[in-house]
């Protein structure tokens, strides 16, 4: 069985159903099913709906909280502390970027530290969520150990994400978004599902040795070596330490971390702060422009910026419906009727 087709608005609809049958408001389940298509219309699969099992089976072991009561505990005229009581990632997320863009708004810079949140799906979205107010966002996450220090077999720091966008003024925003690992563990499940290898230097297995079989990858391998690696301690340092809640030293050290918890920043920068917002947007667009007038490399047609793949992924699938692999189909049939929630006809 190929990949499926189906329109995203239907997706969505079918996923926001998802989420209210295993407790989220609706207005919380729209936001997580939202943020979840969102993805998939760019391409990023990984962070997609695919996640819709992953995220039932921590509601059923008590990691991720569908009734969560997250609220702010500390701040100041430009900074936030928002402790998340393990709610869906998405929707604490977005509340956090609203709240740190209205500090922007009156400080010139809003910093927002989350603390106990869950999987926040794309973090590219929360800092384009800048961008669309004509502001610059920042975007990191940190989890307990999942990857690899540069030399080590064994994981000991998260790859964690980071993303940075900002507007242009006819060109869309330039949006970063990565992980410091060389691909996404949301890559691997993503390659579990249409049943094919991950490339070497993607991962090891749990006994520290480099492997290729997607269903036996555990360790991620950071991205650039050193670099990666070096990223993803600090990240931890800036939104864990930051929170009074670390998760590399406690899970290193054999104390109790909670699965699934993240920490987070999520940032606005108000560019009127420190100069003419139209002439910084205009120079972005110049920026752009100039890169792509360099010469470029045998076989390759143009050279891109941040962000453009996934624009033009967007255009496909908003034309031609988002693809689901047969592993995600059965996933969400799986989940369907586990729930009781009607299946689109795309998906029977």
């Amino acid at each position: 069985m190929g990949d499926i087709r189906i329109r995203a608005e239907t997706l969505e609809e079918f996923t926001t159903a998802v989420f209210e049958a295993i407790g989220l408001p609706h207005d919380d389940a729209a936001t997580e099913a939202h943020v979840l298509v969102w993805a998939n219309l760019r391409g990023i699969d990984s962070h997609g709906v695919l996640r819709v099992p992953q995220y039932m089976d921590s509601v059923k072991a008590g990691g991720m909280n569908p009734k969560a009561h997250y609220r702010i505990e500390r701040e100041t005229p430009a900074t936030l502390l928002i402790e998340g009581d393990y709610a869906f990632g998405p929707v604490v997320t977005t509340f956090a970027m609203q709240q740190a863009i209205g500090k922007a708004r009156q400080a010139g810079v809003g910093w927002a530290v989350i603390r106990n949140t869950t999987h926040q799906g794309a973090m590219g979205y929360y800092a384009l969520m800048a961008a669309a107010e004509g502001m610059a966002g920042l975007a990191i996450v940190c989890n307990p150990p999942n990857m690899a220090p540069t030399g080590a077999r064994a994981a000991g720091v998260h790859n964690s994400p980071i993303a940075i966008a900002v507007p242009g003024k006819e060109r869309p925003a330039v949006v970063l978004d990565m992980a410091t690992s060389v691909a996404a563990f949301g890559k691997v499940n993503l390659a579990v599902d249409k049943g094919i290898p991950i490339p070497e230097g993607w991962a090891l297995d749990a006994d520290g040795n480099p492997t290729t079989d997607a269903t036996l990858a555990r360790i991620l391998l950071p991205a650039g070596g050193y670099k990666g690696y070096g990223l993803s301690l600090m990240f931890e340092c800036l939104s864990s330490i930051m929170a009074g809640n670390a998760l590399l030293a406690p899970s290193l050290l054999g104390r109790t971390v909670r699965r699934g918890t993240q920490n987070s920043v999520v940032a606005a920068v108000d560019i009127a702060a420190f100069t003419d917002v139209d002439a910084y947007r205009a120079e972005v667009d110049e920026t752009v422009r100039g890169l792509k007038g360099l010469p470029t490399m045998p076989g390759t047609p143009e050279v891109l910026v941040p962000g453009e793949p996934e624009l033009a992924t967007l255009a496909e699938r908003q034309a031609q419906g988002i693809p689901l692999p047969a592993g995600t189909v059965s996933n969400l049939q799986a989940a369907a009727a586990e729930l009781g929630v009607p299946l689109p006809a795309e998906l029977q």
